[in-house]
């Protein structure tokens, strides 16, 4: 068990007495299970259809329109009242001439149900019905304000924010996570070698230090995104290249701290190899402080991938940004739904993060009791 021992047990209960972090652990789970499986909540694809008898996953597969008696074999429009009335009637002929006339039939209950080639078929919308890059043609000026239809309104393109803002908190949150897990192992690695061994390793690390924290990481990834596409995975790797430095002072300080204390010099004497005493017995006492710097480089992520995305250098604009809905709102005074949107859920995705790490410090800090 992970929590047999007394330690594991006192930081749980740590963590537990801080019921601030505890509600937004919660809350930040949730929201991120949500939009982690955003396609079965914000589609304009269904998510289940009863064809003839036969179900399909369109949010997950292709199918031609033809799968469903239409006439081409490009992906239909699911949208279109034809293809919805197809599928509802297991591809009558009528719905090629009269498709709303049958709909409403259908929905009223007086359609003739004994019509020949009748089949009777549904689809399973999601609770949003579009996706992050849908086009409401149905909209009359773009941006729109929130209705019925659209919970926060609509951008300068007529997408559904509402869709994009949940789309946009999962690339936020993945992107953070991952810039902060690597450049934690980086920094904690080159902090605990510089602090342990010091003399002239601590030299020669803190002249790359010096050299590596002078580069401008702006004008790097400006231009990396001229001589590169910038996508997901390139941006991640130039953040991470100029994350990892924070860490490393304050590994370096506590490993210089507690390296000559009585038990790492009994471990030496007794034979012990120098990386087990870093790991077993250095590193957790410098978790403290290692964990107290989680906040600031998650929420540093964060902030990097929205201030890029908004002056232009970040992720392409057909990726669901906040940072793009924050540009948009600036181009857009006249529609302050749109900055409400950005604002709030950075903010509220800043907040929490900042309150569970707040919990999680609080869990490793021996220092900390409560009651």
């Amino acid at each position: 068990m992970i929590f047999r021992s007394s330690i594991a047990r006192r930081r749980l209960e740590n963590f537990n007495a801080n019921r601030r972090a505890v509600w937004s652990l919660w809350i930040f789970i949730i929201t991120f299970i949500i939009c982690l499986f955003a396609e079965f909540v914000a589609n304009d694809k269904p998510l289940l259809i009863s064809f003839k008898g036969e179900l399909y996953t369109p949010a997950l597969n292709f199918y031609p329109e033809t799968t469903f008696g239409g006439d081409f074999e490009t992906e239909p429009e699911y949208s279109d009242p034809v293809v919805k009335c197809l599928i509802r009637t297991g591809g009558l002929e009528d719905c090629f001439d009269t498709p709303e006339d049958v709909m409403t039939a259908l929905n009223e209950g007086s359609f003739n149900t004994s019509t020949d080639g009748y089949h009777k078929g549904w689809l399973l919308l999601a609770p949003i019905p579009y996706s992050f890059n849908t086009i409401n043609y149905d909209v009359e000026t773009a941006p729109s304000q929130p209705n019925a239809k659209h919970w926060f309104g609509t951008d300068d393109q007529t997408r559904d924010v509402l869709a994009r803002v949940i789309y946009g908190f999962r690339i936020s949150t993945v992107f953070a996570l991952i810039v902060v897990v690597f450049s934690s192992l980086i920094g904690i690695t080159a902090g605990a070698v510089m602090g342990y061994f010091g003399g002239w390793v601590d030299l020669f690390f803190q002249r790359i230090l010096e050299i590596w924290s002078s580069t401008p990481m702006l004008y790097i990834i400006i231009i990396m995104s001229a001589i590169f596409t910038m996508n997901f995975v390139l941006l991640n790797i130039l953040i991470i290249l100029f994350s990892w430095m924070g860490l490393v002072g304050l590994v370096r300080a506590e490993f210089l701290r507690a390296r000559n204390f009585e038990y790492v010099r009994a471990a030496r004497a007794l034979g012990v190899p120098d990386w087990k005493i870093i790991i077993r017995h250095l590193l957790p006492n410098a978790m403290v402080a290692t964990i107290t710097f989680l906040p600031f480089q998650i929420t540093g992520a964060i902030g990097a991938l929205t201030g890029l995305d908004f002056l232009g250098f970040g992720l392409p604009p057909s990726y669901p940004s906040l940072g793009e809905l924050a540009l948009q709102a600036r181009n857009n005074l006249e529609a302050p739904w749109l900055a409400f949107a950005a604002f709030f859920s950075i903010s509220i995705m800043l907040s929490l993060l900042v309150f569970i790490f707040e919990g999680v410090r609080d869990a490793f800090d021996p220092r900390k009791t409560f009651k």
